[in-house]
């Protein structure tokens, strides 16, 4: 995946408590829509108790899609909270329990917000109902995501991001 370094990278956190599902999805949503895109976004996921592997669904999801999935693992938070990590400009949330949570403190003071949604590990009808669950899911999550990428983030000051971000879970 190529990112334009000429200009400065948005760097995008998105949380999830075991950073197994759904964070996984909008990091791997994120970066291909932006890749597709030519946009100077760079999404990472993270959790607070990664459970230590994607969820299969997750990588089958995403493979179906056509989307890489090379490289994405179950990562602690802890990761982005280092004076050495990627300086943050968006923290996004996605699943209830991680929002209720207490954050580390994110170098460089990023604009936050939360995108709940259910997890689709948790969906009934056995596997194909999973595979649903994901598939809706990801689709969901990659529609926000879009979203995101049609704002002007360069240009906008971190209330304006904020109004924007808040914005976009009210469509």
């Amino acid at each position: 995946m190529q990112f334009n370094e000429a200009r400065v990278t948005t760097n995008v956190l998105i949380l999830c408590t075991h950073n197994s599902a759904r964070s996984v999805l909008g990091e791997a949503m994120l970066n291909h829509l932006a890749s597709k895109r030519s946009k100077n976004v760079r999404a990472f996921s993270a959790g607070s108790s990664p459970g230590g592997r994607v969820n299969p669904f997750a990588i089958e999801t995403l493979t179906r899609a056509g989307i890489d999935v090379s490289g994405y693992r179950s990562k602690s938070w802890d990761e982005f909270a280092r004076d050495d990590a990627p300086h943050m400009r968006i923290v996004i949330t996605v699943c209830d329990s991680a929002a209720a949570e207490a954050c580390p403190l994110w170098p460089g003071s990023p604009v936050k917000v939360h995108w709940g949604y259910a997890d689709p590990s948790n969906a009934l009808g056995g596997d194909e109902g999973k595979r649903q669950a994901f598939e809706l899911t990801r689709q969901a999550i990659g529609y926000r995501m879009l979203q995101l990428l049609e704002l002007p983030i360069d240009r906008l000051n971190d209330a304006e991001l904020q109004r924007a971000l808040d914005d976009i879970l009210q469509s």
